[in-house]
């Protein structure tokens, strides 16, 4: 068995702690390697299961509470200056900008495609109110074509094509891959060798996890998720509780 890096921390505090004290010359003699160390760790695991059990739930909580609290600030600066968040992303809709609706959203996540078609559907008749930014949050884990379809899109937004392309991948959900992808490029007239260059350069990937780590910031957890001037919401929306959501925020509350 392979402890996590988190859970050996940890583990080290209660091994000095139940252990006992050493001085500076027995400690020095005593060094473990690193195969010693986790097999004492595991005979303290066997002996002490339930001060092991609570001091892991202590420290996961207290990680929990930090990580609330980061959430929390981030939430709370965006709410005060909600144009922070369209930093080199995709925009489109309103140029006043007063109302800001992010999108954190997968390429090839099923329930982002229909949340997708309800946001087009929303800003078709919210345009003038509403600016819209997108943020990419590809869930690798479960979905193989969501980075490299990140990453195209990417590309096109380099030559100011994003929202037909997203409008594509999302519209032609099962057909994502590489041949799909430089369909669509060569289907919107792009530079296929800038298209390719763009989406296989560091620039691409450095984008897309920017955006991954904002939205595990401030509370992604699934897709699709949004932020409307802070407010923090996940899953397929409906247009009635979206046109409610920003009737409220115009109205300061």
């Amino acid at each position: 068995m392979r402890l996590k890096p988190y859970l050996l921390s940890v583990l080290f505090t209660l091994l000095l702690m139940i252990t006992g004290c050493a001085s500076t010359e027995q400690s020095a003699s005593a060094q473990l390697s690193d195969s010693q160390f986790e097999t004492k760790v595991l005979e303290i695991i066997r002996k002490n299961p339930q001060v092991i059990l609570d001091s892991v739930q202590s420290y996961q909580k207290s990680q929990a509470q930090q990580e609330d609290q980061l959430r929390n600030k981030l939430l709370s600066q965006i709410r005060q200056e909600p144009r922070l968040l369209l930093r080199n992303s995709p925009v489109t809709g309103s140029a006043s900008q007063k109302i800001i609706f992010a999108e954190f959203s997968d390429f090839q996540c099923p329930y982002c495609a229909r949340g997708h078609a309800v946001v087009k559907e929303f800003m078709a008749k919210n345009q003038n109110d509403v600016t819209l930014v997108f943020k990419h949050f590809p869930i690798a884990d479960i979905h193989p074509q969501a980075e490299p379809a990140a990453f195209a899109s990417w590309a096109a937004l380099q030559q100011g094509k994003f929202w037909e392309y997203q409008d594509g991948l999302f519209e032609q959900q099962s057909r994502l891959g590489e041949d799909f992808y430089l369909e669509l490029a060569n289907t919107l007239k792009l530079d296929i060798t800038r298209f390719n260059r763009d989406r296989q350069s560091q620039e691409a990937k450095d984008a897309i996890k920017k955006d991954f780590e904002l939205g595990k910031s401030v509370g992604v957890r699934g897709t699709p998720s949004f932020l409307v001037n802070g407010i923090f919401f996940s899953g397929v929306p409906e247009i009635k509780d979206l046109e409610s959501l920003i009737a409220q925020v115009k109205e300061g509350k």
